[in-house]
């Protein structure tokens, strides 16, 4: 018996993910070691305040379980070029990194002379190091402190700049509760000739306060508000059930328009990086 089509399209979506995790985390990073696959990546957040020691160290840790660590690379969390250049030596040196994603940072100001993702990828350290992939971060529903005036024109700077240093690069998204700003948002890169593969954002599975939480952080207000239209749906999602159904409205979208280029989805895990894999296998079918 053939498998429902929506099934195949969700399989289909998630046959690339990443989960994101935090420097603090150990349990999430032996939980990574053992429950994802050689080679897939895991992206670790560097938060204001954290040493590169941690983030080394972080990285390292996954490294040597087998899969692949993606560290954050943040302008304003940088306080200095040599102390970029020592990071990115030691992450590639003791971790083994060849993949990054460069974010400018929500802090108002910075705490050295970058404030903005395009002058890390400027400075030439990220091939100088070997790295040959960049993950650009991007916000579907806005960002909570940059106009989309300044964001959206910097994004296509962002991915000619990489290019120009023979990085390649993915786009990656904030999460968010809806698969309307996102499917949007492609059709907004592809018609600005923007051709790059598009990872969406998640919220994986969490507690409803944590959701709450990081969504005004992160400002995705624009898909809380069509929940809230879907009282069920958001009641189901606050209570901290699975995103199923956000994953299958996307992977549908993808399926019936492949020129939107969503390729893989990224979870936010908030500390529960095995319920986030979790869902992820088996809606996969693994």
């Amino acid at each position: 018996m053939a498998e429902p089509q929506g099934d195949a399209n969700v399989r289909a979506l998630l046959q690339s993910y990443s989960v994101e995790l935090t420097t603090k985390d150990q349990k999430g990073i032996a939980a990574a070691g053992e429950l994802l696959k050689p080679g897939a990546e895991v992206f670790v957040a560097n938060l204001p305040g954290e040493s590169a020691d941690r983030l080394v160290a972080a990285c390292t840790a996954l490294s040597k379980s087998g899969v692949s660590p993606v560290p954050h690379m943040v302008a304003r969390n940088t306080l200095s070029a040599a102390e970029l250049d020592d990071t990115m030596a030691r992450l590639a040196g003791e971790a083994g990194v060849h993949t990054c994603l460069v974010l400018g940072g929500d802090r108002d100001d910075p705490v050295g002379p970058y404030d903005a993702s395009i002058q890390l990828i400027e400075t030439g350290v990220f091939e100088k190091y070997g790295v040959k992939r960049l993950f650009i971060g991007c916000h579907p529903e806005g960002h909570p402190r940059v106009p989309d005036t300044v964001i959206w024109p910097a994004l296509g700077v962002k991915v000619e700049a990489a290019k120009a240093r023979g990085l390649e690069t993915i786009l990656v998204s904030q999460f968010a509760f809806d698969s309307g700003p996102m499917v949007a948002f492609a059709k907004r890169l592809r018609a600005a000739g923007i051709d790059r593969p598009f990872r969406v954002g998640v919220a994986g599975p969490a507690k409803q306060t944590t959701l709450i939480k990081y969504a005004l952080m992160c400002g995705v207000g624009a898909s809380l508000r069509a929940l809230r239209e879907r009282h069920e749906a958001m009641k189901d999602l606050l209570a901290g059930e699975t995103p199923e159904g956000l994953l299958r409205d996307v992977a549908a979208a993808q399926a019936a328009d492949p020129s939107l280029g969503i390729e893989g989805v990224h979870f936010f895990t908030f500390g529960a990086v095995a319920n986030s894999v979790r869902l992820a296998e088996q809606m996969r079918g693994a």
